[in-house]
């Protein structure tokens, strides 16, 4: 060079220079990308303890029973959280079953040929469907349509009566297949044709009868002497018991208390929620070391390894420090497992978690949850349904489960919020929208630099021709003024 200057060096000394602004802009996005990072994963800690809270808002957890039938070929029976130990008679007297009409026997299009689903079925008429209450559906059939038509037919025409029907053909049997789709007496209805021939391609009975009535029925039983009668479905509850009718039969019901369940529930919320608070009170109060800022990649080539992760692991310290955001959620959560459910209270029943034997410990427990299991099983074995009304409660005062899992919900929805949820395609998020912004910045700048680079170089280019000039220029004098001497 004209100059004997370094000019590659001092370029990217002045652009070091320059470069500063966007250095701090592309830390400072880093950061933001860091603490976003971080809260999704609380958002994702708090989604995960809102499940862990959510069976705990419902009855089925608190079925601290267990019962068994000695006839199950007869008699089903499951617990529900009302349930008495004890032992109980059962007596199935009736199953309900729904009003059926099938073909008598085999449909044949000729001696011998057996009629298909996709075969027309030769003959026209009407067929008349009247319910056990007095509704009447009726059905035009012509010679054109298939078997598989007619069926249809008749389950559309009886969509909105009573009962309604399912119809089809059957190619296996050749038979026509008509039930309700319910059960019980209510569901009998009778078909009438309008003539043998058409009864005789959907009935098949040889032309014997052109109507027909069917014969549903309900169920009945008869448990520890009271008759239950009248069932629509084969399926009861009584006492407590859910029972499942599946056959005429006696069987003896013997109901035992069982507070496992129940109690795994509940240690499984205690342990999700111990860890989820721990993890964020240790955020909320680790040291922030404003010195390690993020690095920058011009920054990085300079470190070793070992140097850039210990450096990083201080640039992410702090990152929710004292957050405002986290503190509310955490506050919210322990008043809303400590408090009492005030209703249940009034009437003397278990209305705080201490009763059952869940305490928060001393203040240096940072409100962490222990669990007596002995006192927790004696109060799920003597006072299940108190119980079960201390976390289930829906109305007036909520129960515990109720309530954290609504602060929960307004939790999460603060999280995403501020930053979004990884899951979402659309994130309108604070966050999100700074990070974007930044990103627009940071593009401006590296065009703003690009320019002023260029401008360098025009400059220093400028100079180094000038020079050019200025030696040749002399060099010419010396050899023209001085070069006869």
């Amino acid at each position: 060079m004209a100059t004997g200057m370094d000019i590659d060096q001092i370029v990217k000394d002045l652009m070091a220079a320059e470069k500063m602004p966007l250095d701090r802009l592309t830390q400072k996005k880093m950061w933001t990308e860091w603490q976003q990072e971080s809260y999704r994963e609380f958002n994702l800690s708090l989604s995960n303890l809102r499940t862990s809270t959510s069976s705990l808002r419902f009855s089925s957890a608190f079925n601290a029973y267990s019962a068994t039938s000695s006839n199950a070929a007869s008699l089903g029976v499951s617990t529900t959280a009302s349930a008495m130990t004890g032992t109980y008679t059962a007596e199935v007297v009736s199953i309900a079953s729904a009003a059926k009409v099938n073909s008598s026997a085999g449909i044949e299009n000729s001696p011998g040929v057996k009629a298909q689903s996709g075969d027309q079925i030769g003959t026209a008429g009407t067929i008349t469907v009247t319910g056990s209450g007095g509704a009447t559906a009726t059905v035009d059939v012509t010679a054109t349509m298939t078997f598989s038509d007619v069926a249809k037919a008749i389950q559309d025409s009886t969509t909105a009566s009573v009962p309604a029907l399912r119809a089809s053909f059957d190619n296996t049997t050749s038979r026509f297949f008509i039930a309700s789709k319910g059960m019980g007496v209510d569901q009998n209805f009778s078909m009438s044709f309008s003539d043998a021939a058409l009864a005789d391609k959907i009935v098949n009975n040889g032309g014997t009868t052109t109507a027909m009535t069917t014969n549903g029925q309900d169920g009945s039983v008869n448990f520890d002497g009271i008759p239950i009668t009248g069932l629509k479905s084969n399926q009861t509850t009584v006492n407590g018991l859910t029972l499942n009718l599946n056959q005429v039969g006696t069987s003896t019901i013997t109901v035992n208390s069982d507070t496992a369940k129940p109690l795994e529930s509940i240690k499984s919320f205690v342990e999700n929620y111990n860890k989820t608070i721990a993890d964020i009170e240790a955020k909320l109060i680790e040291k922030r070391y404003p010195d390690f800022q993020p690095l920058t990649d011009d920054q990085k080539k300079a470190m070793t390894e070992n140097e850039i992760e210990l450096w990083e692991e201080k640039s992410r310290s702090g990152l929710l420090r004292n957050d405002p955001t986290l503190q509310t959620a955490l506050q919210e959560l322990r008043r809303n497992l400590t408090g009492a459910v005030d209703d249940l209270g009034l009437l003397g029943n278990i209305s705080t978690l201490s009763e059952i034997g869940i305490t928060t410990g001393s203040y240096t427990n940072g409100g962490k949850l222990f669990i007596d299991d002995a006192k927790l099983q004696k109060a799920l074995a003597d006072k299940p349904d108190e119980v079960m009304n201390l976390f289930t409660k829906k109305t007036g005062d909520l129960g515990i489960a109720e309530r954290v899992y609504q602060g929960l919900n307004d939790a999460v929805k603060s999280l995403s919020t501020r930053a979004g949820n990884p899951g979402s395609f659309i994130d309108n998020s604070t966050l999100s929208k700074s990070i974007k912004r930044m990103e627009s910045d940071i593009s401006n700048w590296q065009d703003k630099l690009s320019r002023i680079e260029g401008r360098y170089w025009k400059q220093f280019t400028a100079m180094e021709k000038a020079m050019n000039q200025m030696n040749s220029q002399s060099m010419w004098m010396q050899q023209n003024m001085f070069g006869g001497m």
